[in-house]
């Protein structure tokens, strides 16, 4: 991302703008006119994504019959799409103002309905998404889409038996890529590693060859269980394939970062980290990186992607709460811990989810809490997921309640799962392994 100043500044470009979209949809404030929802999005007719052209086709719908919901509906999911394919939420924003117009000519109008359930998931509001999703079962309870927003929302929530019985509804509706996914998902969850492989392989399979972004957002998914499964080759290729079908996609980008430091290519997992970095500054990918930078004694270059993230977290937490993904950064790196705590409790108030509460074990394990640390660890593992993370934090919070074997046996097998499972965190677990067995 900075090989020397003009890209440094490149990048802070970036992290400005996609700061900026997230407060905007974070908040629901700044909406566009409705000029703005029909101004062409500039593209490269020969780089087109399914996104592009229908963005194109449902403005032209709206020209034409612009008292009809149909167009502001198909361009509402087009927005979304847009945003999956590339990382700029600011397109979920104009999602929201087509759903608002199409709200207008046709109140309550079904597929307005059920777009407004897929756009609160993608706002992380789940309670509200799961009330939608069951307004519109109510209408049409063969619809195997609106069960996909259900069984998001209820993973999110922390109800997976819900979670499970709608999925379950949704692939005896129709088995495609979104079903067989979110099969994979749910497996995965409970500790399946190659049935989620199988049904991954199933969802790839079935995705539309006109769909980049869902081909490759399902080979990177499929890698990821593969690496779960220790199986390093076959998830790389994977990653590779990704970014064939659609070149520098972020997730593809930091999936082929974590395999190259995987396969211990130090070098190219900062490359690659750097050009995700480049292309959608998150922090899950700017953590790793500061992570890299750290490990390599680069201190300076480590602080600026640290405070990278905290900058981004901060300003899109609009309604003035973080997210769970920042209390767990600052519990990594021991810093303002008081602060993480009282985030990781905020957010365990409203989500019964397993990561949710692994991140409050993580955040009480070094607050000292440590028998209030295990009981949210026992939460947190309590569908046998093979998480080397989770099994970490369990490893840990089992040793500093003086259960040596739990302890060991937890770290065993994060590290089992994936030796490099996480940059700093791994190396830690090997040393406590180590230190265990010199007593």
């Amino acid at each position: 991302m900075r090989k020397q100043l003009y890209l440094t500044i490149f990048a802070g470009v970036i992290i400005g703008i996609v700061l900026a979209v997230i407060i905007m949809a974070v908040s629901k404030t700044a909406p566009s006119a409705e000029a703005d929802l029909l101004k062409p999005v500039k593209i490269n007719n020969s780089q087109a994504t399914i996104g592009d052209r229908n963005i194109s086709a449902a403005q032209g719908i709206i020209e034409k019959q612009p008292a009809d919901s149909k167009g502001y509906n198909m361009l509402s999911a087009a927005f979304m799409q847009k945003a999956r394919e590339t990382g700029d939420f600011s397109f979920n924003a104009r999602a929201e103002e087509s759903l608002k117009h199409s709200f207008r000519v046709a109140p309550d109008n079904y597929d307005g309905i059920k777009l407004q359930a897929a756009l609160l998931l993608n706002f992380h509001r789940f309670s509200e998404a799961l009330q939608v999703a069951r307004r519109a079962q109510a209408i049409n309870p063969r619809d195997h889409d609106v069960y996909g927003a259900m069984v998001d929302a209820l993973v999110e929530l922390g109800d997976y038996q819900g979670a499970v019985d709608a999925a379950q509804k949704m692939v005896d509706l129709r088995p495609d890529t979104a079903s067989y996914s979110r099969i994979s998902y749910l497996r995965s969850l409970h500790g399946d590693t190659k049935g989620a492989i199988e049904a991954m392989k199933m969802a790839a399979g079935s995705a539309s060859p006109a769909n980049h972004e869902s081909i490759a957002w399902c080979r990177v998914h499929l890698g990821d269980e593969l690496m779960n499964d220790g199986k390093l080759k076959e998830a790389e290729r994977e990653y590779d394939h990704a970014l064939y079908a659609f070149p520098d996609y972020h997730l593809a980008l930091a999936a082929k970062a974590r395999a190259r430091y995987a396969a211990g290519d130090t070098d190219n997992a900062i490359i690659f980290y750097k050009r995700a970095v480049e292309r959608v500054p998150l922090p899950e990918y700017i953590a790793p990186l500061g992570d890299l930078y750290a490990k390599l004694g680069r201190a300076d270059e480590a602080k600026q992607q640290y405070e990278q993230v905290e900058f981004i977290e901060k300003l899109g937490a609009a309604d003035g709460t973080y997210s769970r993904q920042l209390a767990l950064f600052w519990a990594d790196h021991d810093i303002r811990l008081d602060e993480a705590l009282a985030v990781a409790e905020r957010e365990r108030a409203v989500r019964n989810d397993i990561y949710t509460a692994d991140v409050l074990a993580w955040c009480l394990y070094k607050k000292g809490r440590f028998a209030e640390a295990k009981t949210a660890s026992d939460e947190a593992l309590r569908l046998g997921t093979r998480d080397p993370h989770l099994l970490y934090h369990a490893g840990m919070i089992a040793l500093a309640i003086n259960d040596n074997q739990k302890g060991a046996d937890y770290l065993k097998q994060a590290l089992a799962i994936n030796p490099t499972f996480d940059i700093l965190q791994a190396e830690t677990a090997k040393e406590k392994l180590n230190s265990i067995k010199g007593k």
